[in-house]
């Protein structure tokens, strides 16, 4: 199922980069990521991390939800658990599951985070500028910094924001962070 789905999102992003007619060098200009990697990204031969993927959607004008939506079926209305993709990024060891992906005519969705203890992932800049977001914590503590401004999140706790600038999501442990976030789209 992974190789699946990483190949599925290695050709998306290929098809993206010629939609948008760039090079591979306009794109690692756009993103900040090597040429290089991004070749070997569009061949399948790495799995992307989470920050990579922040950095492209950014360039693309995409939510992650969106983007990993993409490379799956066409979402139905009722998204039963055993259906949500999730999709994990092995070098943090972030697991992200689309509780409820984008779906045509709709503008929000439901995205839920895990985190292990002392993991960090940070992204520069929104895919959309102006994204709403709601991070609520379910189990565990998040430490999340949002255009500079830094929270520390319990269970239970929900911080909401329109997102202009970058954001770091850590755990601080000891134990693994479980969050949902609830993304509207301006």
């Amino acid at each position: 199922m992974r190789d699946d789905v990483d190949a599925r999102l290695a050709a998306r992003l290929a098809e993206l980069r010629a939609e948008h007619d760039w090079s591979l060098d306009d794109l690692a200009h756009r993103t900040g990521v090597s040429r290089s990697t991004l070749s070997r990204l569009e061949r399948a031969e790495i799995s992307p991390t989470a920050a990579l993927l922040g950095r492209l959607c950014s360039a693309y004008g995409l939510t992650m939800s969106r983007l990993l939506s993409e490379v799956e079926a066409q979402p139905a209305q009722l998204v039963r658990a055993a259906d949500q993709m999730v999709w994990t990024d092995a070098e943090s060891g972030f697991v992200r599951r689309s509780v409820s992906a984008p779906h045509a005519g709709l503008r929000g969705e439901v995205v839920e985070g895990v985190l292990r203890p002392g993991a960090v992932i940070s992204y520069d800049a929104p895919p959309v500028p102006g994204l709403e977001q709601h991070i609520w914590v379910l189990e565990g503590s998040l430490g999340l910094t949002v255009q500079g401004e830094a929270y520390a999140l319990g269970p239970g706790d929900c911080l909401r924001f329109r997102l202009w600038g970058g954001t770091r999501f850590e755990c601080p442990g000891p134990e693994p962070v479980r969050y949902a976030v609830f993304v509207v789209l301006p």
